[in-house]
């Protein structure tokens, strides 16, 4: 099977490549970037994986037109290119976020989108092009809504409690109590290479997550665990932090309102669609197996 990936020098992109190849698939990389794509495109491939885009700039320094010109436009284009092709399938990488940017109970796919940012804008606009337009019979879409990827060598946002436990230092907001869902990059290749095998899978949207969700007091003692130390939290009251953090506001302390509420907001994903679309219980690792594997490896080990 000949499979074309946009993207595949980035993390995701590298690591699915490699595992595509151990399973004997044809991968050919594209990139966008290059003005000459759309001649590159082998319209006798069977799938395009398409995960090149713009990813989201948690410091909000980025152009807002970047987000749509990179992750609605470019996939408009590479779309109505699809559509032309002999190709059968096509992957879009969107993103949880294109769905919503906080969570009050558990993420599933029939949610009705609400995306507050510009990239979760961009990812949702580039989603309702691709489901507005008639596909030619033979022809599947699957949207992919990944939540935080993360695997050997990637720390992603792991890395300020990777940072934290790595010098030592006690965690001090131990009395919030959260769940946030992960996606190792193991568990996201195993799904895509199932959602290629099964023929009859219904097109659609679908979200990707580890099967556990784990609160930040978790993820602190998993980092700690991958580590060898012993985690050190701090129970201090809600009302303290909480007086800290508007303080913060007003002085430009690093502890501010808004970094409170991303240390210790729940996000939970719910996979349990795609799991019962592929007829499986259970990914091959869990949450917590999944980041030990990464943790370990900011430290060089295996």
């Amino acid at each position: 099977m000949k499979i074309i990936i946009t993207g595949a020098s980035g993390f995701v992109g590298k690591n699915l490549s490699i595992f595509l190849r151990s399973k004997d698939y044809v991968v050919s990389p594209i990139s966008l970037r290059n003005q000459n794509w759309k001649h590159n495109l082998q319209r006798n491939a069977d799938a395009i994986i398409h995960l090149a885009g713009k990813a989201h700039d948690t410091k909000n320094t980025s152009n807002p037109d970047e987000y749509y010109k990179i992750n609605r436009d470019l996939t408009k284009e590479l779309f109505n290119e699809f559509l032309y092709s002999d190709i059968k399938t096509f992957f879009y990488f969107s993103s949880v976020k294109a769905a919503a940017d906080s969570v009050d109970d558990i993420l599933i796919e029939k949610v009705e989108a609400k995306p507050i940012t510009h990239y979760g804008k961009s990812k949702i606009a580039a989603e309702e092009y691709i489901l507005s337009q008639n596909l030619p019979e033979g022809k599947k879409i699957y949207i992919i809504r990944p939540c935080m990827i993360h695997g050997p060598g990637n720390k992603g946002n792991l890395n300020l409690l990777y940072k934290i436990v790595e010098k030592g230092l006690p965690w001090p907001l131990a009395a919030f109590h959260n769940q946030r869902s992960f996606l190792g990059i193991d568990n996201l290749n195993y799904l895509i290479h199932q959602m290629l095998l099964k023929e009859n899978l219904q097109p659609g949207i679908y979200n990707f997550s580890d099967d556990e969700a784990l609160s930040t007091n978790e993820l602190i003692e998993t980092v700690n665990k991958a580590l060898d130390k012993k985690a050190k939290l701090w129970n201090i009251s809600k009302g303290l932090i909480e007086k800290t953090a508007d303080l913060g506001d007003k002085l430009k302390l690093p502890l501010n309102s808004e970094r409170l509420k991303k240390l210790t907001e729940s996000y939970v994903v719910s996979n349990q669609k795609i799991k019962s679309a592929l007829g499986i219980e259970k990914l091959p690792l869990s949450a917590e197996e999944g980041l030990i594997k990464t943790i370990k490896s900011f430290k060089g080990t295996k």
